[in-house]
């Protein structure tokens, strides 16, 4: 029998997202000022610059995970004001996007998943992965996204002298290809319609990666379906809640998860 104190559990999750969401947050934004204005940009050193391209968009990927955890108040649990200050402000930093719509429209779609009420969903597409991205965006990335990129952009190219082939690489294709990844692999493949029925009412479905392939493609959030029956917990929980459903008989075929009392 366990018999940590809810508390300890509490101040470990806490200590072990902050530590991770630093690690996401620093390396994104020291490798954010290399790229731009360290690193020259020139057709020797297009692989590297590249390379770098691929991290930044996997690290904008992390800040979104981690704004995300926020919201369902796992990155410091117990602390609202924490969750939501860390939240809004790596969300405004990965794409301007405001804290209280965001937080009110992922809400909406864990009420009304895979339904016309759930916001990520596109239901006259739900087959089509390009529809349902231009969708998808269009839902998303408003005025204030507009407004945010567009001006670092200009502040990059005409104060600090930025090249604009540089920004378009090594900023707006991160940022580009971050929104599509977490798209595809946090949206798209959960909850598109297939052959197979989803295994419930959270019409979702959990990706069969490994641990590694996980994290790499979308922080874990290919493990879907364990994130909607246990929203409590922290994208770096889910694997252990992946290999706990694998465990239980029967599990391992239907996809079901046995869902905490919220």
């Amino acid at each position: 029998m366990d018999h940590t104190h809810p508390s300890t559990d509490r101040t470990r999750q806490a200590v072990t997202g902050l530590a991770l969401a630093a690690a996401v947050f620093g390396g994104w934004l020291a490798l954010h000022i290399y790229a731009l204005f360290v690193f020259e940009l020139t057709w020797a050193s297009l692989p590297l610059a590249l390379t770098m391209a691929a991290v930044q968009c996997w690290l904008s990927v992390g800040l979104f995970i981690v704004s995300h955890d926020a919201m369902h108040g796992s990155l410091v649990p117990g602390r609202p004001r924490a969750n939501a200050a860390i939240g809004a402000a790596l969300l405004f930093l990965y794409a301007g996007f405001p804290w209280k719509r965001m937080r009110e429209a992922h809400f909406a779609h864990h009420r009304h998943v895979g339904t016309n009420g759930d916001p990520d969903f596109d239901a006259g597409n739900p087959r089509d992965v390009l529809r349902w991205y231009g969708t998808f965006l269009k839902r998303y990335f408003g005025w204030s996204s507009l407004v945010w990129v567009n001006g670092v952009v200009a502040l990059y190219w005409l104060v600090f002298d930025v090249p604009m082939a540089q920004l378009v690489l090594l900023y707006g294709l991160p940022a580009i290809a971050s929104s599509f990844q977490l798209f595809y692999f946090g949206t798209y493949r959960p909850h598109r319609h297939a052959a197979e029925p989803f295994p419930d009412r959270h019409n979702a479905r959990s990706d069969d990666f490994g641990t590694l392939a996980s994290l790499f493609t979308c922080f874990h959030f290919g493990y879907h379906l364990e994130h909607h029956h246990r929203p409590q917990l922290p994208w770096w929980a889910l694997p252990a809640a992946r290999r706990s459903m694998r465990a239980e008989p029967g599990r391992a075929r239907s996809g079901a998860v046995k869902e905490d009392a919220t």
